[in-house]
């Protein structure tokens, strides 16, 4: 999971390229565990609001390199960054992303490069 992370901040604006399955579900899981910790240690300490700003602050940090490796597990299953747009419609989008991002990828070469290691 550490490899992982350290992949997805290494490629913090890499659109290009694919990105395994378990890269994309190790960073997921990576940023809710954080983002957990983060709200829990400010629970903990009594400093809720200051633990949101820091929580804000992280997720705004993350939001490039998520919508960054978001697109390449969508080229890994040979599939155009564009779908992103699907999520626009209510619960079926959802559905149909989530379908994606579980899908096995591609073995081989395709247009958007050689397969994800």
């Amino acid at each position: 999971m550490v490899e992982a992370y350290k992949r997805f901040l290494r490629n913090y604006t890499n659109f290009s390229g694919r990105s395994t399955r378990s890269d994309y579900w190790y960073v997921v899981l990576a940023n809710l565990l954080i983002g957990f910790g983060i709200g829990f240690i400010g629970g903990l300490l009594g400093v809720v609001e200051i633990a949101s700003t820091i929580s804000m602050i992280y997720s705004l940090a993350v939001l490039i390199p998520g919508i960054a490796i978001f697109i390449r597990r969508m080229h890994d299953i040979n599939k155009s960054g564009w779908w992103w747009f699907i999520a626009l419609v209510p619960l079926i989008g959802g559905i149909i992303l989530l379908v994606f991002m579980c899908t096995d990828s591609v073995n081989e070469n395709n247009k958007y490069g050689a397969r994800a290691i």
